[in-house]
């Protein structure tokens, strides 16, 4: 086989003596290279400095938010806890202006009646009309009612009410707390109160407190930590428990700023008892609660850590139900992206021996959190990445570069070169043996001009790592075999400068065969 620059010979002359022009006309695309080789090139800097920057380029993954989880919910339907609550009142349709008139009635029972009517409104599957409710001006009256602790029933309806509203948007959700809902609410978690009434209220206030870390702060500060503690410590439903995990949920939940750190401490302990439970709602949404603080800085990460809870967390990352399998496996991934000391810690609890069955799962999405996970322990020393070889994660990744959906492949592409800038030369050469070059060349093709750029920068690393120790010839041959010439070729003319700088300077460094003579070797090319 011959390789041969017939027809590019005079162009890449050309092209060479114009490199001072292309530099100054391309000015701001190369200082953009720049930053991106501080972004990804991490040559000269540790394994932590790598990851840390791995995670600043991950946006997608490492947003707050889920589809599995709903920041605020509204209830739709009930079944009464308490037989005293069951609806014995006739069905009664109420007019907007006799709403208004029974809301402000001196008579109870009227104004249970209308609060019931508004509550059914509200909750209504589509389009319950908030806005009009709002707009009508009964939220202050709702508020008051649940200071009427002889009288449970219009408390419950009035915090049910109250609940649907804070479900709704921020402006609507601080009308409650305007009307001084916060207090009223919370003076409604102790034993006096009705059991229903009170796991209401703490719906209401998961509410409030999901909508954002201003309220979730207010919601903190009126000192609801420890009145969720002694509800948790004392004989509840199943269902009330779930209601209030999620509530811990989204008091963890919400970033600029994190949670307080001494608020962290405080529900650390509730999450890791909770984390030991067996109903998966609750399994799910201490999970995720742990995904939020996890997500914050490495402080706040060892006080999880700290906690005991990452061999439960591994177990979780293996069951069998997705809502408990993804958060789970999120609050590791984010683990690994902390110091190398953290990241040890996540791999002593098992967390390499479970990502082989989750780089295979049949979901992609869990596919793509496992890779990402994955791509920051390759982020690290040489000892984490030879940890890695030895769980035998290299053929799944070669396995899902070549075939993976197409944002698992852009993960796994992370992961290789996160890889490749932290190995050792034989760590190096292990993975081209596992074939991880034919699907990076492949990839060569795609519209992803980031992904590109990173491949090309990966290729011209091995290529100079193979340089160093006195292979490169045969990895050369091995590129051209697998039609990695061409493509790098057809790079040169690519309209990003940046890809078509990168791609000449590799052939001109490593393919020019006055420099290199590589196309003398053997036919018969050793094992790398």
């Amino acid at each position: 086989m011959t390789l041969t620059h017939t027809g590019y010979e005079y162009l890449f002359v050309i092209v060479l003596l114009a490199g001072d022009f292309l530099l100054l006309v391309n000015m701001a695309a190369l200082d953009a290279s720049e930053e991106r080789l501080k972004k990804f090139k991490y040559r000269g800097k540790d394994a932590s400095m790598r990851r840390q920057r791995r995670v600043a380029l991950n946006l997608e993954l490492r947003k707050a938010r889920k589809d599995e989880q709903t920041l605020k919910r509204r209830g739709i339907t009930y079944l009464p806890v308490d037989p005293a609550f069951e609806d014995t009142t006739k069905e009664i349709s109420l007019s907007m202006d006799e709403i208004m008139k029974g809301v402000n009635s001196s008579d109870l029972t009227i104004c249970c009646q209308a609060t019931q009517a508004i509550r059914k409104m509200l909750s209504r599957e589509k389009n319950p009309p908030l806005t009009m409710i709002v707009d009508l001006g009964v939220i202050p009256r709702l508020v008051k009612f649940l200071s009427l602790r002889h009288y449970p029933h219009l408390q419950f309806e009035a915090a049910w009410a109250l609940t649907n509203i804070a479900s709704g948007t921020s402006a609507q959700t601080q009308a409650v707390v305007q009307a001084g809902a916060i207090p009223s609410l919370l003076g409604l978690l102790s034993g006096v109160s009705n059991a229903a009434v009170c796991e209401q209220a703490v719906w209401a206030l998961g509410n409030i407190a999901g909508d954002g870390p201003e309220l979730r702060d207010v919601v903190i500060a009126s000192n609801i930590i420890p009145r969720l503690s002694s509800l948790i410590s004392s004989p509840i439903s199943i269902s009330f428990l779930r209601t209030i995990t999620w509530t811990f949920s989204n008091l963890c939940r919400n970033k600029d700023p994190y949670p307080h750190e001494e608020a962290v401490k405080q529900m650390l302990p509730i999450l890791s008892y909770l984390l030991h439970q067996q109903d998966s709602e609750i399994l799910s949404d201490t999970c995720w609660a742990l995904s939020y603080l996890t997500d914050a800085d490495s402080e706040r990460t060892a006080l999880v850590i700290d906690t005991g809870v990452l061999p439960r967390l591994v177990e979780l990352m293996d069951n069998s139900d997705i809502n408990v399998l993804a958060p789970s496996l999120r609050t590791m991934g984010n683990i690994v992206t902390g110091p190398d000391h953290q990241t040890q810690m996540a791999i002593d609890a098992g967390m390499l021996k479970v990502l082989p069955r989750l780089l295979q799962h049949p979901r992609s999405s869990i596919q793509k959190e496992a890779m990402w996970a994955l791509s920051n322990v390759a982020a690290g020393p040489h000892h984490q990445i030879q940890q890695l070889i030895a769980h035998n994660l290299l053929p799944p990744l070669v396995a899902l570069l070549r075939n993976g959906d197409y944002k698992v492949q852009k993960e796994a592409v992370w992961t290789v070169a996160n890889f490749t800038t932290g190995a050792s030369a034989d760590q190096l050469f292990q993975l081209i043996n596992f074939g991880i070059l034919e699907p990076l060349l492949n990839l060569l093709t795609v519209p992803d001009l980031k992904i590109i750029v990173i491949i090309l920068d990966v290729i011209s690393s091995i290529l100079q790592a193979a340089q160093n120790q006195g292979v490169k010839e045969s990895l050369c041959f091995l590129i051209e075999e697998l039609g990695g010439i061409h493509k790098l070729e057809a790079l040169q003319f690519h309209r990003n400068p940046e890809i078509s700088w990168a791609a000449l300077k590799i052939i001109n460094r490593h393919f020019d065969e006055e420099e290199d003579g590589y196309m003398d070797v053997l036919n018969s090319k050793p094992r790398l």
